[in-house]
């Protein structure tokens, strides 16, 4: 299942990449550095908003499918509790909502951004609540075909936001139109389960007390992503914090779009595992999902460093960009460490229904991140506020590792690990020997090329990932068809 997913997933993943790369190449340009601070902030702010009021109900439909379809494919109770508790939190959520928006001290755009950002989270969530269900079926192609709707039109109508002028909420406000328009066409199915479905107090006792905690971590993980933006905007201005996200968004975007698709891929095969074949087979699982992700990531993350200086020419806007490059090699480290908590170790507590210790995992991060970015930030600027990103989750990944051990402690094949991160920093030591050139293009196609080049011969010298007998059957195949 995890392969497959990992196939399924993969044309989604690559057009969420090329949109990544183009909605900071034309957001960083099209808005003003300080319209740009504010999307940052307004972006932070509804996140946290769709996960303290929606996330928990996401994750039990995520956690909970496959095993109450197992009898039943229309899942009545879950489906009939799921919806009913959507409703209950829609009607809280636009009451806070509102409440918070008259009683906000600030006037002008930043309130219109987080206005406007605010109204387009439960159309985002009701689409999301489809993806989790169509991804614990196993239904890759509806959830891919769906993810890449939701990044080919968020970023077409985020554009025609900013063209019409709606400043910093533009992104958001395009994904929430596009997410608005899909519903009639995928929500069929689920609604009707949903009004045949019958509400469950117990269900939803047993989903609560799975998805809080969830929710709760996912909240501490946020702060993460959020609170540096408004220290920066605190203690240097809104523009510092655009060149900040502009920084943070070229060094993990591609980073991040890696990581989904793994855990596209992976928390349903991990969950399925565990239901199906036990603990041997769900280690099993991980052990090969850990290692690919090396393999792929550890490239990713040293390339990414390598080229960013040509490839922060291409993107990112001239207001931003230099203060933005600054900034980059230590969010890249820090974005391999996040993702490899929150897509590997932090599954152990998801796993094994034991949620609240999420809350405990993410809390050493969160609460490290503030207390970094409070020390650091007046001393060193922005710099500071990426030594603290980096440095709180790297804390973060070996906390929850130490937790996982005593909960349902998942591989880590450390030789393996290794030997991958040697050869990329061989990879490394090879492209930093290629010098600058005026053309950012050039510099970017050679230094690729050859890193791509240096590592992929390392990995079939050493069989890094025992990558060499599945790249032999494809060489083989490639000799055949060019023969014939």
């Amino acid at each position: 299942m995890f392969v497959r997913g990992l196939l399924g997933y993969l044309p989604a993943n690559i057009l969420q990449g090329l949109i990544g790369f183009a909605t900071l190449m034309v957001f960083t340009r099209v808005l003003t550095p300080a319209e740009y601070g504010q999307y940052a902030m307004a972006f932070g702010i509804s996140s946290l908003a769709q996960t303290i009021f929606f996330t928990w109900i996401e994750a039990a439909m995520a956690r909970f499918y496959p095993s109450e379809a197992r009898t039943d494919v229309t899942a009545p109770q879950l489906y009939g509790t799921v919806y009913c508790l959507f409703a209950a939190a829609m009607a809280v959520f636009a009451i806070v909502c509102a409440l918070g928006l008259w009683l906000w001290p600030m006037e002008g755009t930043l309130k219109m951004a987080m206005g406007l950002s605010l109204g387009c989270v439960v159309f985002r969530s009701l689409v999301k609540l489809v993806q989790e269900q169509r991804r614990s079926e196993g239904r890759v192609g509806a959830a891919s075909i769906l993810d890449m709707v939701q990044t080919a039109g968020g970023f077409g109508l985020g554009v025609l936001c900013a063209v019409l002028g709606l400043g910093g909420a533009s992104p958001i406000v395009g994904g929430g139109l596009i997410a608005l328009m899909c519903l009639p066409f995928i929500v069929r199915e689920d609604w009707g389960r949903a009004l045949k479905g019958t509400f469950s107090v117990e269900k939803t006792k047993q989903y609560a007390h799975y998805g809080f905690p969830v929710s709760a971590s996912l909240i501490l993980t946020l702060a993460l992503y959020t609170v540096d933006r408004f220290l920066i905007a605190y203690f240097l201005n809104d523009a510092e914090a655009g060149a900040y996200h502009a920084g943070f968004s070229l060094a993990s975007r591609i980073l991040d779009v890696l990581f989904i698709w793994f855990g596209a891929a992976g928390g349903p095969a991990m969950v399925n595992a565990l239901e199906h074949e036990g603990e041997a087979g769900l280690r099993a699982n991980a052990r090969l999902q850990i290692r690919t992700m090396a393999f792929v990531l550890f490239p990713a993350v040293g390339g990414l460093i390598m080229v960013a200086p040509a490839l922060g020419t291409l993107l990112i806007g001239e207001g931003l960009r230099q203060q933005a490059l600054l900034v980059t090699p230590l969010i890249s480290l820090g974005a391999l460490f996040s993702g490899l908590n929150t897509y590997y170790f932090l599954q152990a507590f998801t796993l094994s229904k034991r949620t609240r210790l999420l809350v405990v995992a993410m809390a050493i991060p969160a609460v490290s991140n503030i207390a970094l970015n409070v020390l650091l930030i007046p001393m060193f600027g922005l710099i500071g506020a990426a030594l603290a990103s980096c440095l709180s989750f790297g804390l973060g990944m070996i906390g929850a590792w130490l937790l996982g051990l005593d909960t349902l402690a998942l591989p880590v094949p450390a030789a393996d690990l290794a030997k991958t991160a040697g050869c990329v920093a061989v990879m490394m030591a090879v492209v930093a020997l290629i010098p600058h050139f005026d053309i950012a293009v050039v510099e970017l196609i050679l230094k690729g090329i050859t890193g791509i080049l240096v590592y992929g011969i390392l990995a079939w010298l050493l069989d890094l990932n025992d990558i060499r007998e599945p790249a032999q059957k494809v060489f083989a195949r490639l000799r055949q068809r060019v023969a014939a």
